[in-house]
This record gives structure tokens, sequence and C-alpha cells, in this order.
């Protein structure tokens, strides 16, 4: 208040309201009155404001005394001047205001700084500051909270108290003040439309601790009593209720009410209405005793449009037409309906995020504008901005699993790869970074030796092979495994073709050629590997279909996929491999923040056709493809017998002919968009012994910018059904990082 006060009478000052002693005393005698209302803790009055300079002065030197939190350079830095400016008093009386803000916003509520009068005529500025104690957050209560605990609460709110062994919380009164609003929204949200909410802050005697207290009076909550659509030409009141899940009756809750209305929009925008916009509001009945409330949709339709012009931009790398292949593909053309769905004009759309990972952009914007004069009336033009970054690099790093054990990693990976764009000049021969990029098209050398396993990969995916959706992924790799009796070894080329088609089908075929040597067999190895030892080389030729019908092809949160497969192999063995895998996603809740909780399951099934070798038969556990948490790597398998000992065992796995997986798990927003915690339940049988449980928990955490889509998993699986031979494993991880 005191600081308000003061911006007041400068203002007065320099418009000329106020005047002459006369004036300056009148002011001085309204000052006290005003202060009388100050938030507490109580802060330093308003110091008188400095009396005018008689001639032009400079700031000779800028000082502070009493600062043991701040060094002066910082507070320096804060002012807003600086030594050899021109010495305004006015300022420099700011300057004691902004002082006090910068301790204020880190805790110091009771920060006392004054300027010394003396010194500043002579042009020395001295700020002399009483930090006094910085005030730790003690505990956080709220008071008339009927319906929601305490803990969901703390939730929605930012401010923390100090816990044991974890930093502490100070104390601002924006803080308390924003999360004082945090918490009528959320009330607001749910349905308490009559809420009270304050705060009230209690200090302890040293005053360097608070205790925060939400006073709430939740009041009724309030119900759907009817739903009207107001606004619309082109569809029916039935057809747009269908696209809705509020219903009467229902408590109602703006988030979900506010989805339902983006819901509407998106049916108009999905047609070309590009300027579509659904507002939705609750309308308080005349029987306010039932607490009733008729939540009303106005729509504002605007007009249909086409695509006119599409320009794109900010592609000074990155080639036009593999920015226009994306937008070929889902539908995003000139002539066609603008589909605002997909491109909304406010940004943030799928559309974007697709073109953004499909040729490693730092920022894609889509926006329509107005054409040209003389253009068709009912089309809007689209131009697509592009902020390119980078794609290209060359990375020593290591990665780890419980499955493969620690890895080294060499990589240099061009993720927007351009076989056509040959070296130039032998600076780019040097530095193959600068060449070869800008198509959209992926390239990788990778080199990971490690301790239980190591592989050396060259990879080439063109994920629009001949300008059409179909991807060309070609493979070269060379990799060892340290297996259980064995070292098996592998030298692979393969490559694959994927036409994605209408209505998100698509369809599959690849070949691959191998060569497959196992040796090092231990003295007890078991017969079955025994029979393969040596080398053996592999052909074969896969087929493919599958769908995906999912919100979010990067980061699904609802929706489904499906893919089955066949691949016949022959060579120095002749069989078949069939399988097929099914997932289903489902958001079970969206927090205030939009973070969702997602449940997710999974079934995978797999079978042998004809005989095939150990090395190409299936294992389960561990955290791979056909992994169960809660066992090792390859732990459930038949076994086989071993040789060369008095009595032998079942000890080594040697290969299922069959399998079958079904696995469960939520993931639940922690900390921001990338911390994550889940829970699961995986299962699943082969073709020998029992059927296998385990449950678990574990964090995910998500580092896009170094591992693209695949999160660092740490996770604790605890076996409930296991059978004899199993090899189980409490704790999983796998993740990768850079030196």
């Amino acid at each position: 208040m005191q600081d308000a006060i003061f911006v007041l009478f400068v203002s007065l000052v320099l418009t000329g309201s106020l005047s002459g002693p006369a004036a300056a005393a009148e002011k001085e005698a309204a000052a006290p009155g005003a202060a009388s209302e100050a938030p507490q803790p109580p802060s330093e009055s308003a110091a008188a404001v400095p009396a005018p300079i008689g001639k032009a002065e400079i700031v000779k030197s800028i000082e502070f005394e009493g600062n043991r939190k701040f060094k002066a350079h910082v507070l320096r830095e804060r002012l807003g001047f600086q030594l050899g400016d021109r010495l305004d008093p006015f300022l420099a009386e700011g300057g004691r205001v902004t002082i006090m803000e910068v301790y204020r916003k880190v805790g110091y509520p009771s920060v006392k700084v004054t300027l010394d009068r003396d010194k500043l005529a002579d042009g020395h500025l001295l700020y002399v500051i009483e930090e006094g104690p910085r005030v730790q957050v003690a505990s956080i209560e709220f008071a008339g909270n009927d319906s929601f605990r305490a803990r969901t609460l703390r939730q929605v709110i930012k401010l923390k108290q100090r816990k044991w062994l974890l930093w502490s919380t100070y104390y601002t009164e924006e803080a308390v003040k924003e999360d004082t609003d945090r918490l009528r929204d959320f009330y607001y949200g749910q349905g308490y439309l009559d809420y009270k909410i304050t705060s009230q802050t209690e200090f302890t005697d040293e005053g360097d601790r608070v205790h925060v207290i939400f006073i709430i009076e939740e009041g009724p909550v309030y119900h759907v009593s009817d739903i009207v659509f107001t606004g619309q030409t082109k569809y029916t009141d039935e057809q747009l209720r269908a696209k809705i899940k509020v219903k009467e009756g229902d408590v109602y809750k703006k988030p979900k009410v506010e989805k339902d209305a983006k819901e509407v929009a998106n049916l108009y925008r999905e047609q070309g209405y590009v300027d579509a916009e659904v507002r939705q509001g609750p309308k308080f009945t005349a029987q306010t005793e039932d607490f009733l409330v008729a939540v009303t949709f106005t729509i504002r339709e605007g007009k249909q449009f086409r695509i006119g012009q599409l320009d794109v931009t900010g592609n000074d790398t990155t080639k036009d037409k593999a920015i226009r292949r994306i937008l070929d593909e889902y539908g995003f053309t000139p002539g066609a309906l603008y589909n605002a769905k997909i491109a909304p004009k406010e940004g943030g759309g799928l559309l974007e995020k697709y073109i953004q990972r499909g040729v490693i952009a730092d920022q894609t914007m889509i926006r329509p504008v107005n054409p040209a004069p003389g253009s068709d009336p009912n089309s809007r033009d689209a131009r697509v901005d592009i902020k390119e970054g980078m794609t290209g690099m060359i990375r020593p790093g290591v990665g780890f699993s419980s499955d493969s054990g620690v890895i080294g990693q060499l990589i240099y990976e061009q993720r927007n790869f351009d076989i056509g764009d040959v070296p130039k000049s032998w600076d780019e021969v040097l530095f193959p970074w600068k060449a070869w990029r800008g198509g959209g098209e992926r390239f990788s050398v990778r080199l990971e030796p490690g301790t239980r396993y190591s592989a050396y990969s060259v990879n080439f995916v063109d994920p629009y092979w001949n300008d059409q959706p179909v991807t060309l992924d070609v493979l070269g790799r060379s990799w060892k495994w340290f297996r259980e009796s064995y070292d098996e070894n592998r030298l692979k080329g393969a490559f694959e073709f994927e036409q994605r088609m209408a209505d998100y089908w698509r369809r599959s075929i690849g070949f691959r050629a191998e060569h497959v040597r196992i040796g090092e067999l231990d003295f007890d190895a078991p017969q079955e590997i025994r029979d393969v030892k040596g080398n053996s080389d592999l052909f074969g030729v896969k087929f493919g279909v599958g769908k995906t019908a999912v919100d979010d092809l990067y980061d699904p949160t609802k929706g489904w996929r499906a893919d089955a497969s066949y691949e016949q192999v022959t060579g120095d063995f002749t069989f078949g491999l069939l399988e097929a895998t099914a997932v289903r996603y489902i958001s079970l809740h969206e927090d205030v923040l939009g973070r969702r909780t997602v449940l997710s399951g999974k079934v995978q099934a797999g079978t042998t056709v004809g005989e095939a070798p150990p090395f190409e038969k299936y294992y389960a556990g561990g955290s791979g493809r056909y992994g169960i948490r809660g066992f090792e790597y390859r732990g459930v398998s038949r076994r086989g017998l071993q040789t060369n000992v008095v009595n032998p065992e079942r000890k080594d796995p040697i290969g299922s002919d069959w399998i079958f997986l079904a696995k469960s798990e939520v993931v639940v927003p922690l900390i921001g968009q990338n911390f994550n915690g889940l829970f699961f339940v995986d299962s699943g049988t082969v073709d020998s012994g029992s059927y296998r449980l385990s449950i678990g928990t574990g964090i995910e955490i998500k580092v896009p910018q170094i591992f693209g889509n695949v999160p660092m998993r740490f996770e604790l699986g605890f076996p409930l059904l296991k059978s004899d031979g199993d090899q189980t494993q409490v704790f999983s991880f796998s993740g990768g990082g850079l030196f």
C-alpha cells in the first residue's frame, strides 16, 4: 500500500496536479491514513520523496549495506539505472521499492530498505537493507473442505510445506494468492458454484515460519437440468448431443463441459469451418433451491472454407516437398476442406506436431491467412512456418538395461537426411553432417559395444519413398549376444516396405538375409544348442497388415492399434513365424494441467510353423518385446537338459514354439510433462509350465531431445505366479544418455 501511495504521489507531481509546499504538506497528511490498511506482515512505511537536486548530478556510486542474501552486483542489475546516468531522485526511490520486491519474491516479507538522503545529494546512492528473517512455510492446512481430502487439495496448489530431507519452501504473498485462485478454479470446476475461499497466515513469534490456512466454504454442488444449443444451422440438436458426454442430471463440472465444447467445435472445424467457436456456460434456473443449472453451448459457426494457396516458409535446409508430403498424407492440400481440427488457427494441432517430428524442426506453425484480393471468397490460404532445428549429430554416450547390460555408444545420426544431397565441396566431405540433409529421411550409423550385447549397424529410412505414403526401411547390422550357454553372432541385411492406406490401415512386405553363428558353447550346453552349433544362413520374406486408430501417433491416450504378420523363412532351416499384437489405450483422468492418466492393455501371441531353430524361437521375460516384468530376460522358456554332467538338469533356455502374453499398465503424471509413475500387471505363458503373473510399479522419465519417443524406465516387478525353472528378477531398467 505504501508503495502504491508513492507511485500516485510521483504521478501527481509529474503531471502538475500537486505543486508547492502546501500540496506536499497535504499529501504527507493523507499518507498515514492510507497506510493503516497495509497487509501483514508489516513492511517499512514509504520513505519521504527526496527533494529535487539543485543542479544536474550523475550517479557516482551505488552501494548496499546489510545485503546478505544477494550480492551487490545482482541488486545493481535490478535497479534499472547504472553509474554515470543522470541522478533522478524519483528513480532512486523506485530502486528502493524494487529491492524490496526482489527480497519479498524469495521469502523475505518483512524486509526494510532505506535510502541515505544525505549521500544522495552528492550523487552517492546507499541502500541500507534490513533483510529480516526468510520465512519458511511450516504448515499448510485447509478448513471447511468437507468434500475433498487435504491430500487432494495439496495437489491443486503449488505451495508446499517443508518435509524431512526436502528443500524448504518459502512464503510469498503472491504464491498464497495464486494458490487461493487455483483452489477457487478447482471448486468451480467440480460444480461448487457458490464457493467462498480465502487464505489466512499465522507467523511464529520469531517471524521465520508461517502457517498457511485456506478457509473454504464449499456451498452446494450444482447439477445439470437441461442442455441447450444456440446458433447452429448445419447440425441438429441430436447430432450435437451425440458429440458430448454431459447429460441431464450430471454434476456440472466445467473441465468436462469445456471438453464437450471443444468436441463440438472440432466437428465444425474438421469440415472447413476454420473460425468455428463454441462457448459453454451455466445458466441458473428459477428453482435456485434445487441448485440446478442449464448448460448452454453457444455456437458461432462462421463460414466453410477450402484451402487456397499453401505456402511453406522458414525451411532454409529442409526441402519443400519433405513438408508437403506430410500435408498431403493428412489431406491438407489446396482445394480440400480446411481441416482446422488437426490444424487449428490458434496452433497446437496434431498436424504441426507430425511435421515437427517428421523434419525434426524446433517449431512448426500452421496459420490461415486471408487470400489475395480477387481470390475465391470461399477459400483460405494457409502458411506453414518452420523453425529448423539441429537434425544431425555425432554423439558418444552410454545405454543401459537389465536385458542387455551396459552398452557404450558412438552414434552418427541425421534425422533429416537427404540421400540426394551429395557433398558439393571438400568441406562437406570432411564434415558429412553439413551435407546429406533436408529430405525428411533418417540415416544412422551406430557403434555399440557392450558387456552382454554388442551391435554395429547402418540404417536408412525414407518415410515417403517415391513421394508416396510408403516407408522404406533398409538395415545392415552385425551383433553378438553372450547367451546363457553359448555365444550368438549374427550378420543381417534387410529391407521393408510399409504402405499407409486410407482409414489408417497399413500393409507391409519385408525381406531379410541373415548369417548366424553359434559358438563358444559351455561344457554342459543342452543338446538342442549343440545341434545348431556352427554357421547357418536364413532367408525370409514377411507379410504384414495392421491398423492404427489413436488420438496421437506419438503419445496415444485413447484408441487402439493392431498388427498381424507372417514370415516364411528358408535356407538351412525352413519354418514360419505367425505373430499378432493388439493394444488398447483408455484415458482415465485429465488433471487441471491437461495431463492424462492413461490405461493401456496389450495382447501378444506368436507361434512357429514347422521346426524353427532355438535362436528363432520365443523367449519371454524382461522388459523387451515379449517382456514379463518380474522375470529375467529370456527367463520364461522351455529349458534344455544339460549334457556332459553326471546328474543333468533342465537349466538353460532353448526357446518355445509358441507364446501368449496379456499385459496392462497405468501411467500417472507426477511432475511436469515428462516424469510419470506407472503400475502394471504382466502375465503370459509359453509351451511349457503354468501361467505366469506379476505385478509392479515404477517411474518413467521422458527425454525426447535425446531418446525420441522411448522413455527411461525403472521398474519393480513381483512375480505372483511362476513355473519351475523360471528365472525371476525384481528390478528392471532401461535407458541411455550422453557422456
